[in-house]
C-alpha cells in the first residue's frame, strides 16, 4: 500500500495534546507570515516558498508570560462592539436624525413607515447596520434616473412592484435555482408600502458587475457633491408613479446633453468565456496603491500554490485583526492561485459597466447591490439550519467538522491544487500532516517548510487527527463522473458520508469557507451553539452587524492560521470559545431574523426607488422637522 492509499484510508490517531514546541511554532510563527510588497514580480515566487519561522526557539510557549494576541483581539472587539451598540436608536427622531448626521441627506420618504415596523419586530436600529446600502447606492446618483431606467428593461431577471403588489418577470426560470422566487416572496412581505420600481436579480452563483477603480471614484465624489439637506418647505414626499407605457426615446437626447462627458452604453455588454481570466477584470477595480492592481493572472498554478512571505497589514501576530482588510483580494494578490474564484469559475458573465443589479453576495471590488441570498432565504435545513441548533456546549464533542462538495469553480487536473476548499480538506486532514511530515508527497495544496516539519515534533498530524473531521462529500470532478471519483485527486482524498446539520452541532467547532461564491450555510451556523470559524472573501449584507472575536472566529484565506486559532481554543480557552459561540448565537436570534432582513431590503429599496425617480433632489422625509423651519 502506497503513501497516497493509506492517506485516503484516512488512519485513526488517539488523543494527544499540542505540546510547547507546536504552540510556539503556530503562534510565534504567524507573526512573521504575510504582506509582501506592491511590486508584482515577488509574487512570482517558486512553489516550494517556505513560511518563515524565528532563527531561536524555546520549550515555552511564547504567551505564557504575557496575554496572547487573541485574548487582545478579542477585549478590543468587545469594545467596538458596545460603542456600536451605543448608537441603537429608539425613537424615529433619532433614527432620522443619525440619518441625516451620517448620509448628509434627509432619510428616504416612506422612512417612518420603515422605522415602525423596526420597531414591531424588536429590531435593532443601529445607523452603522446599514453602511453597506449606501456603499452599493452611492455611485448611481451620478447617473441620470432616466438612463437607469432604460437600462433595466434590456435584462432578463427582475422583481416588479406597481401599485403596492410585487412579482417577478423572468425567462427559462424553470432552469433556475428557487432563489428568485425567495427573493420575491421576501420583497412581498413589504406591501403594500413600497414604492413603483423594478429590481435586477443576478442568479448566477458568481459576481458580475466590475466598474474601474478611477470610474467609481468619480460617481463617489459625484454623489458627495450632491448631497444637500434642503428646507423642510421643499421636500417631495410622493415617489413617482412609473408609465410602463411611455417610451424613452426621446429621453435619451436628454441624457447624452446632461452627461456629454461620458460615454454610456445603451445596453449592457456582458463578456463571457474567460472564466480563467477572472482575476485580470476583477483588479481594475482595486486602487492603484494596492499591490493586486498591477500584478496578472497567474498562467499556472504553482504546486503548492505560492504565498507571501511578509507580514500582513491587516493581522497582529499573524491573527485576523481588520476582517474587512482581510476578506480583500486587492491586498493579497497571493489569492489569485488560492481560490477558485480567480482560477476558474464555473461561469461568467461580467461587465464594466455600472448597472443597478442587486445579488445575494459579492467580492469587495464588485458593484452590485446586496441583498439577502436567496438560498438562506430557503427553508432547506443545510440554509437555515433546520428546526434544532444544538445543545449546551458542555454537552458537545471538543472536535471540529466540515462537510461539502469540492465547489469553488472548476478544478481540473492541472488546477485542483489552488482551489481554497481542496487545500482545506487536505490542511484540516491529520493523515495527511502525518504522510507529509514524514516526507511523502501527499499535499500540492499547501506547503509546510523543513523548518516547520522538525519543530513540530511530528505531532501535528497526530494532533489533528484527534479532533479534526473534515472531508468532501462529492468530489466535483471535471468532466463529471457519475460514481464520484476522480483520478486526478482520488489519490489525495476520498469523499465520505453526508452528515446531517442537526449532526454537525454536536460539535463545538464549524469552520465556514467559501464555495463557489459565499457560503450558504454561514447564517445556520451562526444561528447554532458552535463556535464558528469564518474564512471568506465575499461580502454579505450582514456584514456591517457583526463583530469578529464577538461573534465568531475569523481566519485567513491561505488557512494557514487556522492551527494557531484552533490551539487557542482547545488548549486553556475553552471559556473563551464558549462565550464567542453563546454571544453569536443570542446575536444572530436579534439581527439576522428573517425580520431584520426584510427591514434591511425594505430600507434598500426605498433608497434605490429614490435614485430611480426623476424628483431625486428633493426626495425626502421630514416629518420628524415638522416644528422646524
Amino acid at each position: 500500500m502506497n503513501a497516497r492509499q493509506r492517506f485516503a484510508m484516512h488512519g485513526a490517531y488517539l488523543h494527544s495534546s499540542l505540546y510547547h514546541k507546536l504552540k510556539y511554532l503556530f503562534a510565534a510563527a504567524f507573526a512573521t507570515l504575510l504582506l509582501y510588497s506592491v511590486l508584482s514580480n515577488q509574487y512570482n515566487h517558486k512553489p516550494d516558498i517556505a513560511i518563515p519561522f524565528p532563527s531561536t526557539h524555546t520549550e515555552d510557549f511564547p504567551y505564557s508570560t504575557r496575554e496572547h494576541p487573541i485574548d487582545g483581539l478579542i477585549k478590543d472587539a468587545q469594545v467596538q462592539f458596545e460603542r456600536q451598540l451605543a448608537k441603537r436608536s429608539t425613537t424615529l427622531e433619532h433614527a432620522a436624525s443619525r440619518y441625516r448626521e451620517r448620509r448628509g441627506r434627509h432619510p428616504p420618504p416612506g422612512f417612518d413607515t420603515w422605522f415602525q415596523a423596526a420597531q414591531d419586530s424588536d429590531a435593532i436600529v443601529v445607523e452603522d447596520f446599514f453602511d453597506r446600502i449606501y456603499d452599493d447606492i452611492r455611485p448611481f446618483w451620478a447617473f441620470d434616473p432616466k438612463y437607469l431606467r432604460r437600462l433595466i428593461r434590456e435584462e432578463s431577471h427582475y422583481i416588479r412592484v406597481r401599485d403596492g403588489k410585487a412579482w417577478f418577470v423572468s425567462d427559462h426560470l424553470e432552469l433556475r435555482q428557487p432563489w428568485v422566487q425567495r427573493w420575491t416572496e421576501l420583497v412581498q412581505e413589504m406591501m403594500p408600502h413600497l414604492p413603483d420600481l423594478d429590481m435586477i436579480l443576478n442568479v448566477m452563483d458568481e459576481t458580475r458587475v466590475l466598474v474601474p477603480w478611477e470610474e467609481m471614484a468619480k460617481h463617489v465624489a459625484e454623489e458627495q457633491r450632491q448631497r444637500n439637506i434642503f428646507p423642510n418647505s421643499e421636500a417631495v414626499t410622493e415617489y413617482t408613479k412609473y408609465d410602463d407605457e411611455k417610451h424613452d426615446n426621446d429621453e435619451q437626447h436628454d441624457d447624452e446633453k446632461k452627461r456629454s462627458d461620458d460615454k454610456l452604453p445603451d445596453k449592457i455588454q456582458w463578456i463571457k468565456g474567460e472564466a480563467n481570466q477572472y482575476w485580470d477584470h476583477y483588479r481594475v477595480t482595486c486602487p492603484p496603491d494596492t499591490p493586486g492592481r498591477d500584478t496578472p493572472s497567474l498562467k499556472t498554478i504553482a504546486r503548492p500554490p505560492a504565498i507571501p512571505t511578509h507580514p500582513m497589514s491587516y493581522a497582529t501576530e499573524g491573527f485576523i485583526k481588520n476582517f474587512t482588510a482581510a476578506k480583500d483580494p486587492c491586498l493579497q494578490p497571493h489569492i489569485r492561485g488560492m481560490h477558485g474564484t480567480f482560477i476558474e469559475s464555473i461561469s461568467m458573465s461580467t461587465t464594466h459597466s455600472l448597472i443597478p443589479m442587486f445579488s445575494g453576495s459579492k467580492l469587495p471590488g464588485n458593484n452590485e447591490i446586496l441583498i439577502p441570498a436567496g438560498m438562506i432565504l430557503d427553508s432547506y435545513d443545510l440554509f437555515s439550519g433546520g428546526e434544532t441548533h444544538g445543545g449546551n456546549w458542555t454537552q458537545k464533542k471538543d472536535e471540529l467538522i466540515w462537510r461539502g462538495v469540492a465547489s469553488g469553480g472548476r478544478n481540473k487536473d492541472d488546477t485542483w491544487w489552488g482551489f481554497h476548499r481542496h487545500r482545506f480538506v487536505q490542511m484540516m486532514n491529520g493523515t495527511t500532516l502525518s504522510l507529509l511530515n514524514a516526507g511523502e508527497d501527499v499535499a500540492p495544496s499547501f506547503n509546510l517548510s523543513d523548518t516547520q516539519v522538525a519543530h513540530s515534533g511530528r505531532g501535528l498530524g497526530k494532533w489533528l487527527s484527534s479532533f479534526s473531521d473534515v472531508a468532501f462529500t462529492n468530489l466535483e470532478c471535471f468532466p463529471h463522473r457519475e460514481d464520484n471519483t476522480c483520478w486526478y485527486v482520488d489519490p489525495y482524498m476520498a469523499a465520505k458520508e453526508k452528515i446531517h446539520m442537526k449532526e454537525q452541532y454536536e460539535y463545538k467547532y464549524l469552520p465556514d469557507v467559501d464555495g463557489n461564491s459565499y457560503s450558504g450555510r454561514f447564517r445556520a451556523f451562526m444561528r447554532s451553539t458552535s463556535l464558528v470559524l469564518k474564512a471568506t472573501i465575499y461580502t454579505e449584507w450582514h456584514d456591517d452587524r457583526l463583530v469578529p472575536w464577538v461573534h465568531f472566529a475569523p481566519f485567513d484565506n491561505t488557512f494557514y492560521d487556522i492551527y494557531a486559532v484552533l490551539d487557542y481554543f482547545l488548549n486553556g480557552h475553552d471559556s473563551e470559545a464558549a462565550r464567542i459561540a453563546e454571544t453569536g448565537r443570542n446575536w444572530a436570534e436579534k439581527v439576522m431574523r428573517r425580520e431584520d432582513m426584510r427591514l434591511y431590503v425594505w430600507r434598500l429599496l426605498l433608497e434605490y426607488a429614490r435614485i430611480m425617480d426623476p424628483s431625486r433632489d428633493r426626495l425626502g422625509f421630514v416629518g420628524d422637522l415638522k416644528h422646524t423651519k
